[in-house]
């Protein structure tokens, strides 16, 4: 149920199981960035089936005008053995996946494309251009990545933050991490977010340092420090996600039990919770990196073509919404 401060367009994130199959809320994602320009999004290294064809489909979809780069012969080839046009778009051509880590990243600090997207090279390859020093996209705000999860059976699209990135984050890097997610959330249209700190327990313990991050962290956001969402936190999983076990464990909050925005105490905690929903809970998972110049599409090898095309819209707003906007401070 959408409290009275959630935006109207916040019914995207609050889609009802019984109304709607597993998958609608990417579909309703999908549908809201065809209504915004395509964005130009430069594409690494596309040299595996799936990571050729969900930059075209969503192409196809209007959603995004790719550049690919990567050895043309080779895109070329692939292209006519799965039977995809490629004839509209242009080939940037390099010889492998390092040097076309290096070029993407080129081309976006050119303005060629306002969104990267990771083909089937290794996350390391690219992530390793992305944030160089002297040649990359970093910004003055900590590089953190988000997954977007649709969850059969719940009401809510759940962000989970930050499970590729960073590892260890310390206060200030979680304070980037829930800033970069909160963007995300708000440029995609959805309203402002209820985010969950989570923790093992729901109260402050010196034993557990996460607990006393998460009280921090929204004190930082009752001074300003965080803007955009409402947090909560610590909180448990099960009484972040679910308002019967809040109200059991007498909690009482705008977040607990409808948390939108997860953030992990660490990356093993994060990737844990997204991978279990994944092959437990038959979760869609998309995924896109913030933080740099541009937001990246950072998606696994593995990944089907809905989620990569799922993780190309919310690029896209996310860029639709930057436009005209102040771009983040180079670091």
């Amino acid at each position: 149920m959408l409290g009275k401060n959630d935006s109207e367009i916040g019914t995207l994130a609050a889609i009802g199981p019984a109304d709607h199959p597993p998958g609608s809320k990417y579909d309703r994602l999908i549908a809201r960035a065809k209504e915004v320009p395509p964005g130009s999004t430069v594409v690494a290294y596309p040299c595996e089936e799936t990571a050729l064809r969900g930059p075209i489909e969503a192409a196809e979809a209007g959603i995004i005008t790719p550049i690919l780069v990567g050895p043309s012969a080779a895109i070329s080839q692939l292209a006519r053995d799965h039977g995809l046009d490629i004839g509209r778009y242009e080939i940037v051509d390099v010889p492998d996946s390092g040097t076309a880590a290096a070029k993407s990243v080129e081309l976006v600090r050119a303005s060629k494309g306002e969104i990267l997207m990771k083909g089937s090279l290794h996350t390391d390859e690219l992530m390793r251009e992305v944030t160089s020093s002297k040649t990359g996209l970093r910004t003055a705000r900590r590089i953190s990545h988000v997954f977007i999860m649709d969850v059969p059976g719940h009401a809510e699209t759940l962000f989970i933050t930050d499970a590729a990135i960073n590892i260890f984050p310390d206060l200030d890097v979680k304070r980037d991490i829930i800033q970069n997610a909160i963007d995300l959330f708000t440029h995609a249209g959805l309203g402002a977010p209820r985010v969950a700190i989570l923790s093992a327990v729901e109260t402050v313990t010196t034993k557990i340092p996460s607990t006393i991050d998460a009280a921090a962290l929204c004190k930082m956001a009752d001074r300003g420090q965080i803007t955009g969402g409402v947090l909560d936190g610590p909180l448990a999983f099960d009484n972040a996600v679910d308002a019967e076990a809040a109200r059991i464990k007498s909690i009482k909050s705008e977040v607990a039990g409808r948390a939108q925005i997860l953030v992990v105490p660490d990356l093993e905690a994060g990737n844990m919770l997204a991978k279990n929903l994944i092959f437990l809970a038959k979760a869609d998972s998309a995924g896109i990196v913030l933080g740099a110049r541009v937001p990246i599409v950072l998606t696994s090898r593995a990944d089907s073509v809905r989620s990569r095309m799922a993780s190309c819209a919310a690029a896209v707003l996310y860029a639709h919404a930057r436009r005209g906007r102040a771009a983040l401070p180079a670091a």
